[in-house]
């Protein structure tokens, strides 16, 4: 785990006057571990993998604590769950893409985006502080191909996908 996002976890724990924990820097250590999106159950399915002695509760509860220090954000991806992100600290302004067919969830980038965000909001009297876009679109390769690997690793995996609207 990067050593700022520690000092502000120790930091923030203190200044609530709670204790640090061995299950809650597990916790921690495993959000942080991976720079991908991911849910509570997904961090628990982690976590228990190195420690069966962590309760779920006490993963949604380190979460929680998490979002209010402003060191995970919590996303809608569209899936009916809250999904976490955990890089929006080296990306404030950060955009998805999720694929509707197979769940796919593509982070990118873009100057033009950043540029027409400050300047409508600027024009309506307010001060950009962070934007996020989320971008639903369906699978080339599915359309293109008839299959799609993603959508393959998203069943055998068994990931709940979105539904189509």
């Amino acid at each position: 785990m990067d050593a700022a996002i520690k000092e502000r976890v120790d930091d923030f724990i203190r200044r609530r006057g709670l204790r640090r924990t061995g299950q809650r820097d597990q916790i921690i250590e495993s959000a942080f571990s991976r720079d991908e999106h991911f849910t509570a159950e997904e961090l628990f399915d982690r976590v228990r993998k190195s420690s069966s002695d962590i309760s779920r509760a006490t993963v949604y509860r380190t979460l929680a604590l998490l979002v209010e220090a402003d060191l995970l954000r919590e996303i809608d991806l569209g899936d009916n769950q809250t999904t976490y992100d955990p890089n929006f600290l080296d990306k404030p302004s950060h955009n998805h893409l999720v694929c509707i067919d197979c769940g796919r969830v593509v982070e990118f980038e873009d100057s033009h985006i950043d540029l027409l965000n400050d300047c409508v909001t600027r024009r309506l009297g307010f001060r950009p502080v962070r934007q996020t876009l989320k971008i639903e679109a369906s699978c080339e390769q599915l359309r293109l191909k008839g299959r799609c690997p993603n959508l393959i690793a998203s069943r055998l995996s068994g990931k709940r996908l979105r539904r189509k609207r």
